[in-house]
């Protein structure tokens, strides 16, 4: 059997968990690539309009907590009412944002409708201030 071993640690040197650093790829979503690096703001703007373009359980490489099943429910469902989407799409979305701690909130959904496609637009409370998000699903 092994023994235990104490290693004693300071106090003076414990630290508070600090929140990691935003700084990551500037993502050109549209056009499929990356332009140097984002922070701050417009980091966490770039990762909520990633969280909900991404749909869950689709991709390998996220666990089950990332993306949202707004395509499940939207785009896949040919049947779903407007109403339905209208009722739906910001539970999704806000669940798409759980995960990050950077975003602290979300709401005044608005949602239009042209053709085949749904326009998202609403304003996401994060720990850099408001941001109004505007997405085409």
């Amino acid at each position: 059997m092994a023994e235990s071993v104490y290693i004693p640690i300071p106090v003076s040197i414990v630290q508070e968990a600090a929140e990691l650093p935003t700084k990551t790829y500037r993502l050109d979503l549209d056009k499929g690539r990356i332009l140097g690096f984002v922070d701050g703001q417009e980091a966490v703007r770039q990762a909520i309009r990633k969280a909900i373009i991404t749909p869950r359980w689709k991709c390998l490489i996220y666990d089950n907590q990332y993306g949202s099943e707004v395509e499940a429910a939207v785009i896949q469902n040919r049947t779903a009412t407007r109403e339905y989407i209208e009722a739906v799409v910001p539970g999704f979305v806000r669940d798409a944002l759980r995960p990050d701690s950077r975003i602290t909130g979300a709401d005044n959904f608005k949602l239009a409708f042209e053709d085949d496609k749904v326009f998202i637009s609403f304003d996401a409370d994060t720990i850099y201030g408001t941001v109004r998000i505007e997405e085409v699903i």
